[in-house]
C-alpha cells in the first residue's frame, strides 16, 4: 500500500468537504429562496462553470471506470464508440437552450418534474417522473459509489467495504451540506483536474509501453480483432455503434441531472461559451480516458477486473505522488456524477412528491430540514445497495441511462417545442417507453442489431404523437404560459 497516493486522495477528499461547507454558507444566506438556491445554485452559472458541471455530471465512473474497463476487454473499438458522445454537451444547450432556461425561469420550474407538472398540469404524471427518477437514479448512484470504492480499494489495499464507507461518506456528507452550489464548485475544480489527469495518463501508459508504435504493435500481437473497429467476435457491429449514439448523444437531453443545468445558467453569452468549452473538454476526456483503457492490455495484461484498469495502469505507470494527483481525476468524475445525482433524487422526494402530494403548504425552514436529511437518507440506502457489484459496471451504467432517458426525453423536448403534446400523450409515452426498455434489455437484447434503447424510444415517440392527436389539446391557458399565446 502506497501511502503517498493514499495521502493525496485524503487532502482531495478534504478539499472537497471543505468546498461543500463554503457552499452551504452561501445557500443558507439565500432567504426566502431554499429551493431555488439548494437545487439550481441561483441560477447564476457563468459560461466556465456551466461547461464544468455539465461535462463533469455527465462523464462519471462510466467514462473513468467503466468505459476504460470495456475498452480494455474491447480494445480500440471501444474508443470508437465512446467518441459518440462528443457532442452531449453541445446538443443539450443547443436543443433544450435558450427556451428551456426563460420556460423554467417564467414558470419558477426547480426541477425538470416541476416542467412536466406546470407544463401537462396533472400529478399522474408527476408521480410516474419521479418513480422514474426514484428507480433508475438508484441503479445510477449505486454505480458511482462502486466505481469510487474500487478506485479506493485498487489504490489502497483495503476491503471493498472500507473503500465504500470512506468514499460514500464524504460525498454523502459535502451535497447534503452544501447543495448545489457544493456541487457546482466541487465540478469546476474536478473538470480541470480531470483534463489535467487524463493528458498525464495518456503520456505516462505511452511512454511507458515504448511509444505509440510499441503499444499497438502488442496490441496486435495479443489480439487482432482489439485494433479493429468491431471488437473481438464482431461484437460492435455497425448498427449498434450507430444506434449507441442515440444512447450517449441525442438521448442525454432526456436525463434531468443533465437537463437542470440548462435551467441554471446566467445567461446566453454564458450558454455559447458553454457549448464551445464542453465540447473541447469531453472530446478530450473520452478520447483519452477509453484509449487509455483499450491500450492497457499491452502495457499491462492479466488485470483480472477489468474495471479496475485505471488505477492500476496509474500505479504502474506514474510515481506515487502523481499517482495520487492523477486518480483524484476519476474520483473527481464519479464524486460530481453521484453528487448531482444525490441533489436530482433528493429534489424528487422533497419537491415534487413532499409538496405536490404530501404537504402543499410546507414552510421554508420544514423545507430545509427535509432537503437536507433526504438526500442524507438517500446516500445511505444507495451505500446499502452497492454492498454487492457486478462484475462490470458499464451494463448496469447504461441500463440506469437508457431507463432515464425513455422515461424523460418526449416528455420534455415535445412539451418544450410542440404545442400540441398533452398529458396522455406524455403518460402514454413513458409507459411505453419505459415498459418496452424494461421487457427488451430482458428478452430482445438487441433488436434487429440495434442498441436495446432504439425501439422503446421509437415507440414512445409513436404513442405520444398519436394519444395526443386523438386526446383533447392542452388548455388555452397552458398555451399562453408556455408561448405567449
Amino acid at each position: 500500500m502506497q501511502w503517498q497516493i493514499i495521502a493525496v486522495l485524503l487532502l482531495y477528499l478534504a478539499a472537497m468537504f471543505f468546498i461543500g461547507v463554503w457552499g452551504a454558507r452561501l445557500t443558507t444566506r439565500a432567504r426566502g429562496r431554499f429551493l431555488e438556491e439548494y437545487f439550481l445554485g441561483g441560477r447564476g452559472m457563468g459560461g466556465f462553470v456551466l461547461a464544468m458541471t455539465l461535462t463533469t455530471t455527465y462523464i462519471s465512473a462510466g467514462s473513468f471506470i467503466a468505459g476504460p474497463g470495456a475498452a480494455y476487454s474491447m480494445g480500440l473499438g471501444w474508443v470508437l464508440l465512446a467518441m459518440t458522445q462528443l457532442s452531449v454537451g453541445y446538443l443539450v444547450l443547443a436543443i433544450l437552450g435558450k427556451r428551456f432556461a426563460i420556460v423554467a425561469r417564467k414558470i419558477k420550474a426547480v426541477t425538470v418534474v416541476d416542467f412536466l407538472k406546470e407544463r401537462y398540469g396533472i400529478k399522474t404524471l408527476v408521480l410516474l417522473s419521479s418513480l422514474g427518477i426514484l428507480a433508475f437514479f438508484v441503479a445510477a448512484i449505486t454505480v458511482q459509489f462502486i466505481g469510487g470504492a474500487r478506485l479506493f480499494q485498487s489504490v489502497t489495499g483495503y476491503p471493498y467495504e472500507t473503500a465504500l464507507f470512506i468514499f460514500a461518506g464524504v460525498v454523502v456528507l459535502y451535497v447534503t451540506v452544501g447543495g448545489f452550489r457544493a456541487v457546482v464548485f466541487t465540478d469546476t475544480v474536478q473538470g480541470v483536474i480531470m483534463f489535467a489527469g487524463t493528458a498525464l495518463l495518456l503520456l505516462a501508459v505511452f511512454t511507458y509501453g515504448g511509444g505509440v508504435s510499441s503499444v499497438m504493435h502488442k496490441l496486435a500481437t495479443i489480439n487482432p480483432e482489439l485494433i479493429t473497429p468491431f471488437g473481438p467476435g464482431n461484437f460492435l457491429a455497425v448498427p449498434w455503434i450507430m444506434s449507441f449514439w442515440v444512447l450517449v448523444g441525442f438521448g442525454v437531453i432526456g436525463l434531468p441531472q443533465v437537463a437542470v443545468r440548462g435551467m441554471a445558467y446566467k445567461d446566453t453569452r454564458a450558454m455559447h461559451q458553454a457549448m464551445v468549452i464542453g465540447t473541447i473538454f469531453t472530446g478530450f476526456l473520452m478520447l483519452g480516458m477509453h484509449l487509455a483503457g483499450a491500450v492497457g492490455p499491452a502495457v499491462y495484461p492479466g488485470i483480472k477486473v477489468a474495471d479496475t484498469v485505471i488505477p492500476e495502469l496509474t500505479k504502474l505507470t506514474m510515481s506515487p505522488w502523481l499517482a495520487g494527483v492523477f486518480l483524484s481525476a476519476p474520483l473527481a468524475a464519479i464524486m460530481s456524477t453521484v453528487s448531482s445525482q444525490l441533489l436530482v433524487l433528493s429534489s424528487t422526494i422533497c419537491k415534487d412528491l413532499y409538496l405536490n402530494y404530501l404537504n402543499p403548504r410546507a414552510e421554508e425552514r420544514m423545507l430545509t430540514r427535509l432537503g437536507l436529511i433526504i438526500t442524507g437518507v438517500t446516500g445511505v440506502l444507495v451505500l446499502a445497495l452497492s454492498y454487492h457489484p457486478p462484475r462490470l459496471l458499464v451494463w448496469l451504467n447504461l441500463f440506469a441511462l437508457a431507463g432515464l432517458e425513455t422515461t424523460f426525453l418526449w416528455p420534455t423536448l415535445l412539451g418544450l417545442y410542440w404545442r400540441r403534446a398533452n398529458a396522455p400523450g406524455a403518460i402514454a409515452s413513458i409507459i411505453v417507453g419505459t415498459g418496452t426498455y424494461i421487457v427488451f434489455n430482458t428478452y430482445w437484447v438487441r433488436p434487429f442489431g440495434t442498441h436495446t434503447i432504439i425501439l422503446p424510444l421509437a415507440l414512445s415517440l409513436a404513442v405520444f404523437v398519436a394519444v395526443s392527436h386523438f386526446t383533447p389539446p392542452p388548455a388555452a391557458e397552458t398555451i399562453r404560459r408556455f408561448w405567449g399565446r
